[in-house]
């Protein structure tokens, strides 16, 4: 009996077999992405599981922050708020404690944003950030927003702590500029944490940036003074800080009243500043994480 003949395989007709399968509605056919425009799920889910990361050790993230910013006020109170000192027209107690809140909202930020992906890269799990689909500026976007969550959740226990305390009292004179300044504030200090975790290969670099640069930055801002009391090339350089800025516009929101300029037209420009360098710093934070510096090395 002479062989049967076998039927040639085509590789070609497999292909165009497999890609209308494809374009049949199971899938997307090949090079066409399957997410198109803002991954809202995975966006989500990054907030959330950064958030959940922070509030399971609440006590450390939120409530410790708190209690240490309060011994500030007490002992500051207690050494510089004797005699019944008055600054900008209130007591110096309720003078420091709008610089306070808005100065611990701000570290705590960082602290957040600064641990992310130096965790990932210490401990080798950095592919979980980066394999999921999820653009450059959803990654940016779900960090920074955890970092402001974190720092308004420490301004709110902190505020509370200043209004069960004897001492001081919070005013209230300008609500948009308390949410506006304390949001400026967060952004600001959450893009600088992401881009220090970028750049840290270790714990010891964050802890660096954090007591070189951010605490000076946040000590030396007019927490405690007013900076029309320095001498002109000390104030000069208090003007270039950004920290004196979001300090002096929260605590307007508080008083009324600020060392930033005469009238509501002065805070409004710092807040026009504040947000120009804020999308500075989002866009060099982007682009460097765009390139994979120090994460797909």
């Amino acid at each position: 009996m002479a062989d049967q003949a076998q039927p040639e395989f085509e590789p070609q007709a497999a292909l165009v077999d497999t890609e209308a399968h494809h374009a049949g509605g199971n899938f997307s056919p090949r090079g066409v992405p399957v997410i198109s425009g803002i991954n809202r799920i995975g966006l989500w889910s990054l907030y959330i599981k950064e958030v959940r990361r922070f509030l399971k050790v609440q006590t450390q993230t939120i409530w410790g922050p708190a209690v240490s910013t309060i011994l500030f006020l007490v002992i500051f109170d207690v050494a510089l708020g004797r005699g019944g000192r008055v600054v900008l027209g209130v007591p110096f107690a309720d003078f420091i404690a709008p610089g306070l809140i808005v100065m611990a909202m701000m570290q705590n930020a960082f602290a957040n944003a600064s641990f992310s992906l130096l965790a990932g890269k210490i401990q080798g799990t950095i592919i979980d950030l980066l394999m999921p689909p999820l653009s450059e500026g959803e990654l940016m976007a779900g960090i920074v927003a955890a970092g402001i969550t974190r720092g308004f959740m420490v301004g709110g226990a902190l505020a509370l702590a200043i209004v069960i305390y004897p001492g001081a009292s919070l005013h209230y004179a300008h609500g948009w500029a308390i949410l506006l300044f304390g949001l400026l504030g967060a952004a600001m200090l959450s893009l600088f944490g992401l881009l220090t975790s970028i750049w840290a290969e270790k714990f010891d670099h964050n802890a660096a940036i954090t007591t070189l640069v951010v605490a000076p930055l946040a000590l030396l801002s007019g927490t405690f003074y007013l900076i029309d009391n320095l001498s002109g090339p000390f104030e000069a350089i208090s003007r270039a800080n950004p920290f004196f800025y979001v300090i002096s516009g929260f605590r307007y929101g508080f008083l009324g009243e600020s060392d930033i300029g005469e009238g509501a037209g002065a805070v409004l420009q710092a807040a026009l500043g504040l947000g120009l360098f804020n999308l500075a710093l989002a866009f060099v934070t982007y682009r460097v994480l765009k390139s994979g510096w120090k994460l797909k090395d």
